[in-house]
């Protein structure tokens, strides 16, 4: 067999991944897992989605990945391994700038069937023999618990109807006002990481409840800055279940995602009460139920005692005023936050301030000055930006051909080394492509940066939650001189009219727009929840030691409370995985607390 990749049929890249992966499964029959982690390279990552572990977890080296099969291949029995008929074939690829054999094989387990994706590499320390660079291995679904689609869905295949009874509105009524049951999950805020993990439970059989503190279902995205649409293209955003239609634009403008969102909630029968907030709550240790207090419009008070509580408030929910703008009391002119902001025809013709240059104060200023308004923004650290175009290259896996759901799944198989090497090519290359808006931008003494570990815009995302702009055109305004430009250093304080600078100059100003960013879920938590859980869990988002966000998706150290945020594609991909974590504790496969 051919060991250079790029002269294999596509019959020999099929025989390859089928005689590697009979190798493993061989080997771990006979339990020899020395055998199967002598079949990774050296320098090789295996992810695992909860299949073997029960964790979202990323074992690199052999050492580390035999440990792991030796500790979980008791109890986890997997069996079955195969190239995945159904789904996209072996195929020559490049990820990372690295040439492998990308494979998306499935297997069984105890649990349930699995799905993961190899990557191959020929290793030239055992002849050129295909060694595995990359493993996945993904919980697809629990036996015997499986999602309620299609033949197995409520009512099954046959026609069922009450005479005279309950009709679908009805049932529909009874369920949501939750008279006389409680529900088993609690999801706090309907934006997508809501709506995404509620469908997904809701499918699995978990009764599960949204609250919102909007008035109208969608409002979280309705009542946002007027000329706001998505940065990232309609092809990687769909939710679960429901994929946008063909029709829509390739960047979704606010209103009708809020539109869909009701939409969502309607045709997917979850359970959703608007206008209702959170007041206080706490874990009864011994019951493992939570007692959860909560306010709806009218001023009634509800108490909900679910088993689980996920926060899905977003990394957006609390905006961050920093205290160290020295003066700012002394400001006359009107301050608001950039989550406050909603369009800028009330400033036509008057003068304003932009604190921020990430995309939200990027946008702001951009609207304000298409509005007529005279502003200026401050740069208070450095700040990656990239263009439009060249920010779609992470996502150009969902261009390739296969269907959005063997993406998502090799979207979910790259190890953090290796999405942190391929972002830190992609960055190079995009400042490549972008060198003459970039170079315009330092000549105007604007700051730049190439992202967290020079990973871009994406690795800034996972681990800060901003810090970067995708440039739809405030960036060429402020070269062109349109939006002013003043750095943070060179204020000295804000006064009644303005801000006075270290030369002496003022800079007058009717309005100033804090574009700071917002606080960590951890603080959401905090003033919901109280200081004793939310120091119980620590920082949520972010990278851990391990390469994995930070109490997201997961288990965390207070029972039965999960967290999900994130994109519209974070939110569809792993609102899988909480599901199935939530489903097995119900089911009496997992505890609640993190182990």
């Amino acid at each position: 067999m051919k060991t250079k990749i790029s002269e294999m049929s596509s019959s020999e890249l099929q025989d390859a991944t089928a005689f590697w992966l009979a190798a493993f499964e061989d080997a771990l029959d006979r339990t020899d897992t020395i055998s199967a982690a002598d079949l990774f390279l050296k320098d090789s990552h295996w992810r695992d989605v909860l299949a073997f572990t029960w964790h979202l977890q990323t074992m690199s080296g052999i050492s580390d990945i035999e440990a792991t099969l030796k500790q979980t291949l008791h109890s986890v029995r997997p069996s079955g391994f195969q190239v995945a008929p159904e789904r996209t074939a072996p195929r020559q690829v490049f990820r990372a700038g690295i040439e492998s054999i990308e494979a998306i094989f499935e297997f069984n387990t105890l649990m349930g069937r699995g799905s993961g994706v190899l990557r191959l590499i020929p290793d030239s320390d055992a002849g050129g023999a295909m060694r595995a660079w990359t493993f996945l291995t993904s919980l697809e679904e629990l036996g015997g618990h499986e999602e309620r689609l299609s033949e197995s869905r409520a009512g099954g295949d046959a026609f069922k109807r009450e005479w005279g009874g309950d009709n679908w509105q009805d049932l529909r009524n009874k369920a949501c006002a939750y008279d006389d049951h409680e529900p088993a999950v609690l999801v706090v805020g309907g934006g997508q990481a809501g709506l995404g993990i509620t469908a997904r439970l809701t499918h699995l059989g978990v009764d599960t409840l949204i609250i919102d503190s909007h008035e109208r279902i969608g409002d979280n995205w309705r009542e946002r800055y007027h000329s706001l649409v998505l940065h990232n293209e309609v092809f990687v955003n769909h939710m679960p279940y429901m994929p946008f239609p063909k029709t829509w634009p390739v960047y979704i403008p606010k209103d009708l995602l809020a539109t869909w969102f009701e939409a969502y909630v309607a045709v997917l029968e979850l359970n959703y009460w608007s206008a209702t907030t959170l007041e206080s709550g706490y874990y009864d240790e011994y019951t493992g139920v939570w007692h959860i207090t909560l306010c709806q419009n009218d001023g009634s008070i509800r108490v909900v005692r679910p088993r689980h509580v996920v926060m899905a408030t977003g990394v957006s929910a609390i905006p961050a005023w920093p205290d160290d703008l020295h003066g700012l009391k002394d400001f006359s002119g009107e301050v608001i936050h950039s989550g406050s902001y909603e369009d800028g025809n009330a400033w036509s013709g008057k003068k304003a301030l932009v604190l921020g240059t990430g995309n939200s104060g990027h946008d702001v200023a951009h609207d304000l000055c298409a509005s007529g308004a005279d502003v200026t923004m401050i740069q208070r650290s450095s700040t990656h930006i990239v263009g439009l175009a060249e920010a779609q290259k992470p996502y150009a896996l969902y261009s390739e051909g296969p269907p959005i759901e063997d993406c998502d799944l090799l979207a979910v198989s790259l190890p953090f080394p290796v999405l942190r090497q391929g972002y830190q090519l992609m960055t190079k290359a995009a400042a490549e492509v972008d060198k003459e808006i970039l170079d315009g931008l330092g000549a105007r003494g604007f700051r730049l940066n190439a992202g967290v570990d020079d990973c871009g815009f994406q690795m800034s995302y996972l681990q800060r939650g901003g810090g970067y702009y995708f440039n739809v055109g405030a960036s060429d305004l402020i070269v062109e001189g349109k939006i002013g430009l003043l750095q943070y250093s060179e204020i000295n304080n804000f006064t009644p009219d303005g801000v006075k600078l270290d030369n002496g100059d003022t800079l007058s100003a009717d309005l100033l727009v804090l574009a700071t960013g917002f606080k960590n879920m951890q603080e959401t938590t905090r003033s919901l929840l109280g200081d004793a859980i939310a120091d119980r869990i620590g920082p949520v988002w972010g990278f851990d030691a391990g390469g994995e966000l930070r109490n997201m998706w997961k288990r965390t150290a207070q029972p039965g409370l999960w967290f999900a945020a994130g994109s519209l594609a974070q939110c569809r991909i792993y609102s899988r995985y909480l599901a199935l974590q939530i489903k097995a504790c119900e089911v009496g496969l997992i505890t609640a607390k993190r182990d």
